[in-house]
């Protein structure tokens, strides 16, 4: 029963990569796409569209491909740039094992190599957690942050107890990639809350209402972010984007588009009452 649960695991952990390949070109486009060496490896890129750069970052196990239903639509908005993530997709991958900080150095260095100085970022999952590295060491490359199902640490704090089990056992999975991809959840990452406190971009933090991440430990990456929205979408798992993707691409459009705020409910309220009582 275990042994099945596990493949059951992998099979919905793989999911997005499953599911998205409306357009199958995408991330098999030579016309759009090319490689960079960065730290030691070949990183592969594609660019669609034209305007404001927006910079996606794929999960585990993922690749350009898991959002080849999104970006023709985010294309007709921003310059897209989708990128394989090392050891994924058509990117190379060194024998060490696998780092989130690795993995943001790997786009700020691509980042340099196109010659671009700041962009939006929407990573899920992975993606969501380079994302946020991104924003506290290479803050200057950063205008705008959308991170979905991202986590701080790899433990039970933040993650369900049976997803930490299930990926702790990855040392049984026959394919070796796929053995790194699992090792580097089990291990990272190990970002402080404080270190969010450094983040001078907007973010955007959102999770399913039901995602691998808990809601405690998503609410609490929102609250140690100076400049910060929260969205938790309903009747959602951790694949927000496949499983309301209307939904998820109008929020993702009024947030990278519209300007950054933060209304608050109390300061309205402390504005009504200095206007309606009397002054001492």
């Amino acid at each position: 029963m275990k042994n099945l649960f596990f493949r059951l695991f992998l099979f919905l952990a793989f999911l997005p990569s499953l599911i998205a390949q409306e357009n199958i070109q995408i991330g098999q486009n030579p016309s759009a796409g090319g490689f960079v060496n960065v730290n030691g490896i070949q990183l592969y890129y594609e660019i669609y569209g034209s305007g404001q750069p927006l910079l996606l970052l794929h999960g585990n196990g993922g690749s350009i491909r898991s959002r080849s239903a999104q970006i023709p639509e985010y294309a007709k908005h921003f310059k897209v740039i989708a990128v394989d993530s090392r050891c994924h997709g058509k990117s190379g991958c060194a024998t060490s094992d696998l780092t989130y900080e690795q993995m943001a150095a790997d786009v700020n260095a691509l980042l340099n190599e196109l010659k671009i100085d700041s962009c939006y970022i929407w990573g899920h999952s992975d993606g969501g957690i380079i994302a946020l590295i991104m924003g506290y060491q290479y803050p200057k490359k950063v205008k705008k942050i959308l991170a979905s199902g991202a986590n701080l640490q790899p433990d039970s704090t933040a993650i369900f107890p049976i997803l930490v089990e299930l990926v702790n056992m990855y040392p049984e999975l026959p394919d070796t990639m796929m053995q790194k991809h699992f090792k580097l959840m089990a291990d990272h990452p190990h970002i402080p809350f404080s270190a969010l406190g450094a983040i001078k971009a907007p973010v955007l933090v959102m999770a399913g209402d039901r995602d691998a991440v808990r809601e405690s430990h998503t609410l609490q990456i929102y609250q140690a972010i100076p400049n910060a929205q929260l969205c938790i979408l309903p009747g959602t798992t951790h694949f927000v984007s496949s499983e309301k993707p209307a939904l998820f691409n109008s929020l993702l459009l009024d947030f990278f588009k519209k300007p950054f705020d933060m209304p608050s409910t109390v300061k309205m309220m402390q504005q009504m009452a200095s206007e309606m009582l009397p002054k001492h």
